[in-house]
């Protein structure tokens, strides 16, 4: 199991630079992006990966409704190429109030457009083309996209609910997930898409679980932290029915909250119940940031 952090955008580039530097140096070598309202994260990621070229880079995720399958895959591509290590594309749905009030597109049949974007993607990434007329997307291409790739990016959907969980583990390489507790995990997410990847043949299947993390010493103080700075992940639907599961009330009852020890036990947990790697939200005063990040580092070491 590899433990890797969502990277803290809110900041400059070159800043992110030298915060990343310092976490490889500590052992973490697989940094994530999310794509909300501030850098565009594969851009991002093609940018720093030229600066820490041992690492490995990830999405996590991009909302596929404002980008066609066909830009997707050729970006995706490009960061790949562009890279020395692994590069993951993590795509996801976003939310109904996003995509609707935002973008001012439809969202009325979300795990359709997903299941169409997937078997186009797939195609275009694998070299074969794409010949596809479906309810969401026409594409007819039969040719080879001209990037030459030693490796070609991996793909992961964000996927929660029991539909796109099954859609993930036929047509992606795995899941990525957010907000969702360690029983959930178990007894929803895993074998879900585990069963649908084997009923697909398919051997490999990643399940990346992200949850908020602290090291402290002042574990009230941590919870009424994350309590605030997650706080919208508790009226989001589709975390919330993630947090109804796990009987919490919010973003601050699955966050992972403790001394170094602590910490590492509940990780293990996570581990044993079947995911391959874990994004950590680093949140707390900078040296509690700076203990998980060197506790990630370590286990990586050990794990």
């Amino acid at each position: 199991m590899n433990f890797g952090i969502m990277i803290d955008t809110n900041k400059p580039i070159d800043k992110i630079v030298s915060t990343l530097d310092g976490y490889q140096k500590a052992g973490i070598d697989n940094f994530w992006v999310s794509q909300i309202f501030g850098y565009d994260s594969l851009t991002l990621i093609g940018i720093l990966s030229q600066h820490l070229k041992d690492a490995n880079f990830g999405t996590a995720v991009v909302p596929i409704q404002p980008k066609h399958p066909f830009a997707m895959a050729l970006q995706a591509m490009t960061v790949s190429a562009s890279m020395s290590k692994e590069f993951t594309l993590g795509i996801g749905l976003s939310h109904k109030m996003v995509i609707e009030n935002i973008y001012g597109l439809d969202f009325s049949n979300p795990a359709t457009q997903m299941e169409e974007y997937l078997v186009i993607l797939n195609g275009l990434i694998s070299g074969n083309g794409s010949t596809y007329n479906g309810e969401h997307y026409n594409v007819s291409f039969a040719g080879k996209l001209e990037i030459k790739l030693d490796n070609h990016p991996k793909i992961i959907v964000a996927a929660l609910g029991t539909k796109m969980l099954q859609i993930a583990g036929r047509l992606s390489d795995g899941t990525a997930t957010w907000m969702t507790g360690p029983a959930t995990l178990k007894s929803h997410i895993v074998p879900t898409i585990l069963q649908a990847a084997q009923e697909a043949g398919k051997t490999e299947t990643q399940i990346i679980a992200g949850l908020p993390v602290c090291v402290t010493d002042n574990p009230s103080g941590a919870k009424n932290m994350a309590a605030e700075v997650f706080s919208i992940y508790g009226s989001l639907p589709s975390y919330r029915s993630m947090l109804d599961k796990e009987n919490a009330q919010g973003p601050e009852d699955v966050a992972i909250i403790g001394s170094a020890q602590e910490v590492e036990q509940r990780l293990m947990e996570i581990k044993a119940i079947g995911a391959t790697k874990f994004i950590g939200g680093l949140f707390g005063t900078k040296e509690e940031i700076e203990n998980t990040a060197g506790l990630l580092g370590e286990l990586n070491s050990k794990v």
